[in-house]
């Protein structure tokens, strides 16, 4: 049977490390980019999985005739607020501009400008006035969790950041408590059908401080960090994001 390909970037990032290693240890063949361009050697491949950086994944897989999964931009605006426990608007960029008070505005997919807390004279001006951006409330993210989803099941996660703080060189840990807190909101989360998902989708989630569990935000598998995930479980959703696939059913 032809084993899946991991498609990595140039980069050498120890996520991409991380993956090409778990990859190896499944099987796969793996290839790592030596440009910005698939090499049509690659066009033949049966089912490629790609692992690529936002900027140019979608380019690369268009021109591997891969689909990506990607999250639904107003994903979080249609949230009941049990999940996400504070104000969430999708406005225009031009329209965010005119605002006075302090928001925290991003754009809903990709990286094009930094997400932070923004009065509306502080955005971009050198982007269109017709982009779509997410306004969220301001409030204190006490921890924030990347959590990998297939088939609306919970495979790996793992704690990124405390009070806005990188957890990488503290080594990801978590209490418990914190675990069974986590898995227990995600547990309800999934199991509610009214709540859309994509097949293999990143699921960020936190304790927002003096209201608790909430969603963060969705981010596509096939270019989300990895934090302290098993990189085995994130490479079986990973997989699954890339829509050529003989693949999903193999991996639940």
């Amino acid at each position: 049977m032809n084993q899946p390909t991991l498609i990595l970037t140039p980069r050498y990032t120890e996520d991409a490390q991380a993956l090409w290693r778990a990859a190896n240890q499944l099987g796969w063949h793996v290839e790592r980019l030596s440009s910005w361009r698939i090499p049509e050697t690659y066009l033949s491949l049966s089912e490629p999985v790609l692992y690529l950086e936002a900027l140019f994944g979608p380019t690369l897989a268009e021109q591997m005739g891969v689909t990506l999964l990607n999250p639904p931009e107003d994903w979080l605006v249609g949230l009941p607020d049990r999940y996400r426990k504070r104000q969430i608007t999708m406005t225009s960029l031009g329209v965010a501009r005119d605002r006075t008070e302090p928001a925290f505005i991003k754009p809903p997919n990709d990286k094009s400008f930094i997400a932070k807390v923004y009065t509306g004279a502080d955005l971009p001006s050198d982007l269109p006035g017709e982009m779509s951006v997410l306004v969220s409330e301001v409030v204190t993210w006490e921890s924030e969790f990347r959590c990998f989803v297939l088939n609306r099941q919970l495979r790996t996660y793992s704690i990124y950041a405390r009070l806005g703080e990188l957890q990488d060189e503290l080594g990801y840990q978590t209490t418990t408590e914190e675990q069974l807190a986590l898995e227990h909101f995600m547990a309800e989360l999934l199991l509610d059908m009214s709540v859309p998902l994509p097949e293999a989708i990143v699921v960020d989630v936190g304790y927002i401080q003096g209201r608790g569990w909430a969603c963060i935000e969705l981010n596509a598998a096939w270019g989300a960090g990895i934090y302290g995930c098993d990189p085995i479980q994130a490479l079986a959703v990973i997989r699954c994001a890339s829509q050529s696939r003989q693949s999903c059913k193999a991996v639940e």
